[in-house]
């Protein structure tokens, strides 16, 4: 295992930091702007960093990952397939059972409150299998 394999939150914030910077590029400002919309929909967020590079934000837990490909920007969300997407935004990974994902290549925008209400969407629904979880 990696040394930034599950880093701490504070420790996966400044290494989701260094990636942006790194990019350099359109995706770098593109991660930094989603970021930033799943901060304002979920406050409390916690950012974690897994799988050798991977940011993730967590909160009761993943709601999504931000992996950067060379041409496309790629959200994806752990338990998307049960995850309420009203305004469509689920673009890709559409036929598992589990996850949803959404790719945005360059140039692309993305509705931001459709957006943070999927993100919300996705905190509640790890919310919710908690509690169930603890009533059994």
């Amino acid at each position: 295992m990696s040394s930034h394999d599950d880093e701490k939150p504070l420790d996966a914030s400044r290494l989701i930091d260094q990636r942006i910077t790194e990019l350099g590029d359109w995706r770098g400002e593109l991660l930094a702007h989603l970021r930033a919309l799943i901060r304002k929909a979920v406050p409390d967020v916690v950012e974690t960093w897994k799988w050798r590079g991977v940011p993730v934000w967590e909160k009761g837990g993943i709601i999504c990952t931000g992996e950067t490909y060379k041409a496309v920007v790629k959200l994806t969300f752990a338990k998307g397939a049960s995850v309420e997407d009203p305004s469509g935004l689920f673009n890709a990974s559409l036929e598992g059972n589990s996850r949803r994902a959404i790719d945005l290549r360059q140039g692309e925008t993305i509705d931001e409150q459709a957006f943070m209400t999927l993100i919300r969407n996705a905190a509640a629904l790890n919310a919710a299998k908690a509690k169930s979880k603890s009533r059994s």
